[in-house]
């Protein structure tokens, strides 16, 4: 579902399924978008379920559940995770203190299922939930120069600094709240939210207005985030244990107990998981690959990048499996984030792509040097 279908039509939107939701795809063009942003500035509208938390044993209830510490200062937010009994991730979510309620942003898919789970939990603690995810439109502003743009049409405030902290103002006539971003796309970044009656004057105000930025669906964000070495809910996230994943950033181990927490724990005090999350570089599909015209057919080059769980070799060895694969908006080249085994990724892979295994080398997370360095990016405890 999106807020602003014409203006997404004007710019020549293709849409794709994302979750429950309906989202841009691309608007034609998304690796030269993706430099754009990557260079410049970028608007995206986000896919986001929203819960309002409310009542006076909100922060407590909502730290009880999940894995970080929830903040009980106006203005501030926290990244963090709700696991199953056995570790796996049921969901990644932002929390932000808004004064008298908790705002938690999650997959659109999460939001019914954690509103009806909580709501089964309050017992006789002062404590509502309420799915608000129609009545809010949420916008990211991504890009070197996203600080610039923000500025360049808020009123009543500055941009905020610290990241997961968040700024009230207006842009033109729609009351707006500015979030700094944990960086998910290796990019200062900034994501707007404003009412839902507002979000078209807004997403043309983000375009158009001040500093321009160019309009960027989530085959982009899915290439960015990846090369910022970002886990992603719907790729690399559910289901696994997050010190699988690294996201440090996303745990507090000090914080009291949470459903989970015990495996969090077993596996952390063990050094090193027994899975890990690398990036690689698909050497073997890089002459293929630059002789199609990616600006014109961006689907043909989707087509011949390995599929979400295709098998990762070394040698005759299955070690893992790819979780998504794009062709970065920075290097043009084809890369792919996998799941192997915590010390099996040599060097040199093969990926099976259509039968056929083609040659990968480990590289480094972040692919990319950006404006900023993404939150989540992996890392270990034994690193």
């Amino acid at each position: 579902m999106t807020l602003v279908s014409d203006a997404h039509v004007d710019h020549g939107a293709s849409y794709r399924d994302r979750s429950d939701r309906r989202v841009v795809d691309h608007y034609g063009r998304p690796e030269r978008v993706g430099k754009a942003v990557r260079n410049v500035v970028g608007t995206i509208e986000m896919g986001y379920g929203v819960l309002a938390v409310t009542g006076a044993d909100r922060v407590e209830f909502v730290d009880n559940a999940v894995t970080n510490r929830v903040p009980d200062t106006d203005g501030r937010g926290v990244y963090a995770l709700l696991l199953d009994p056995q570790g796996g991730i049921e969901t990644d979510m932002y929390v932000y203190n808004a004064d008298e309620r908790l705002l938690v942003f999650l997959p659109p898919e999460r939001a019914e299922p954690v509103r009806e789970d909580w709501a089964s939990k309050t017992f006789i603690q002062d404590v509502a939930i309420e799915d608000i995810s129609a009545d809010l439109g949420v916008f990211g502003v991504h890009g070197p120069k996203s600080t610039e743009k923000v500025a360049s049409v808020l009123n009543g405030a500055g941009a905020p600094e610290e990241p997961l902290t968040f700024v009230r103002g207006s842009m033109v006539d729609a009351g707006v709240t500015v979030i700094a971003t944990d960086a998910p796309l290796g990019e200062e970044g900034y994501e707007v939210v404003c009412a839902a009656a507002d979000a078209p004057e807004l997403f043309d105000t983000l375009i158009n207005r001040g500093l321009n930025a160019a309009p960027f669906g989530y085959r982009t964000w899915d290439a960015l985030s990846l090369e910022a070495g970002t886990p992603l809910f719907e790729y690399e996230l559910e289901g696994v244990v997050p010190n699988v994943l690294g996201i440090r950033n996303a745990l507090d181990f000090e914080k009291g107990c949470y459903v989970g927490q015990e495996v969090v724990s077993r596996v952390e005090n063990q050094g090193r998981p027994s899975r890990r999350l690398v990036g690689l570089r698909l050497d073997g599909l890089r002459e293929e690959l630059s002789r199609l015209d990616r600006d014109a057919e961006p689907g043909a080059v989707a087509e011949r990048l390995p599929a979400t769980g295709a098998a990762v070799f070394d040698g005759d060895e299955a070690i893992g499996s790819v979780t998504r694969a794009a062709v970065g908006p920075d290097s043009g080249d084809p890369l792919a984030l996998a799941l192997v085994g915590f010390d099996d990724a040599t060097d040199t892979v093969g990926v099976r792509v259509d039968g056929t295994e083609i040659e990968a080398t480990r590289a480094e997370l972040p692919f990319i040097d950006g404006s900023a360095r993404s939150g989540r990016l992996p890392t270990y405890s034994d690193e």
